[in-house]
């Protein structure tokens, strides 16, 4: 921010980062989730071998979740002042 960057920018910096992050573990940990399902099934009584509901809740979650996790820190990295932030270097 000290060169020129606005907030907006610093922002989706951090972001790029968190959302790169919540792709990959997505793209981990759908195909496991399946994989793994019928095995989940099989220790449950009652649990559906694929619940698409259940699977498309935990996903909006974690995006959510993820998104949160990331724009918070994000939005204050923003706010910092360029001076005090140099100063404390």
């Amino acid at each position: 921010m000290v060169l020129g960057a606005r907030p907006a920018s610093v922002i989706w910096m951090a972001m790029k980062d968190v959302l790169l992050l919540l792709v990959l573990g997505l793209a981990v940990g759908i195909p496991s989730a399946i994989a793994l399902g019928r095995f989940v099934a099989a220790q449950l009584y009652g649990i559906k071998v694929n619940d698409p509901g259940i699977a498309i809740a935990n996903v909006v979650e974690l995006i959510v979740v993820a998104s949160l996790a990331g724009f918070i820190p994000a939005q204050r990295a923003s706010r910092i002042d360029p001076i005090l932030a140099l100063r404390y270097e």
